[in-house]
């Protein structure tokens, strides 16, 4: 499978009870590294360790399972030899044995700088189960905290992104009616400003400039701490603004219009037009 159909990308790595534990996705699910897992209980052995972790029945019947539920392409008769072999003094399989015999998807060797053998999280937790149970819990509580960071930051940039659809339509306005071509470029800047302070003012109820004054300790802009209903207001109100300007409706009015409509569509979407502040 070529790697545009796996959709991979190096992802992140946490920090578990003093280890480095590399993470990244594939087809849009998590996975692992085994490797760091098992040098947390031996730096030296963790091909060893991996593969004595496969051969036990048990571990078997549990990747099976897991390919059966997740892979329509696992190969269950080539599975089934495999796993009448468990126990044997003999029997022995690497991680790359049983992805090529099987098919499987759940585990994944890779080469290079981030080299080792991954585990999709469902089995990673599994292995680490067997190596230490401690080291499983801070495996979890760490994966679960890295996956709330990331949750956050998607959150905010689908806020953010959300007032940028109209932002052109808005910026292309004010330059066609309101910006005289003889204006400097100081005088255009605070011509764009004061616009955006028009929209500041209708859904907020202060300027840019007014907010840094009263939040001195916050990073950003007043946008940047806004809900996600005021966002959506906010990009409504880019569109509404941009038609006002080009229909000539003196600064004051499109204020006073653009604040009216702000309160409807904050009761609108939240119920609770306290959220204007």
């Amino acid at each position: 499978m070529g790697s545009k159909e796996q959709k991979e990308r190096s992802t992140a790595k946490i920090r578990v009870l003093d280890q480095d534990v590399a993470l990244y996705s594939q087809r849009e699910e998590d996975y692992i590294s085994l490797t760091d897992i098992a040098r947390y209980k031996n730096q030296e052995r963790t091909d060893d360790l991996i593969r004595n972790w496969l051969r036990n029945r048990n571990t078997l019947e549990f990747l099976g399972i897991w390919e059966q539920l997740n892979n329509p392409n696992f190969n269950p008769v080539e599975f089934d030899g495999i796993k009448m072999q468990a126990g044997l003094n003999s029997f022995t399989l690497t991680p790359k044995q049983w992805i090529e015999s099987t098919r499987a998807i759940g585990l994944v060797s890779k080469a290079g700088r981030y080299g080792g053998t991954y585990a999709h999280k469902d089995i990673a937790f599994e292995f680490a189960s067997w190596v230490s149970v401690e080291f499983k819990l801070y495996l979890i509580k760490e994966f679960q905290r890295l996956k709330e960071e990331e949750r956050k930051t998607l959150g905010w940039d689908i806020r953010r992104n959300l007032t940028k659809i109209n932002y052109r339509i808005h910026t292309d306005a004010i330059q066609a009616h309101l910006i005289p071509a003889e204006l400097s470029p100081k005088q255009t800047s605070l011509v764009y400003a004061t616009e955006a302070d028009v929209l500041n003012l209708a859904l907020f109820g202060m300027t840019a400039a007014q907010w840094r004054d009263a939040n001195p300790d916050k990073k950003g802009n007043i946008r940047d701490y806004a809900e996600v209903a005021q966002l959506v207001c906010l990009s409504n109100l880019e569109n509404l603004n941009a038609l006002f300007i080009s229909e000539g409706l003196p600064q004051k009015e499109r204020l006073e219009r653009l604040n009216k409509i702000a309160i409807h569509q904050m009761t609108i979407l939240t119920g609770d037009a306290r959220m204007l502040r």
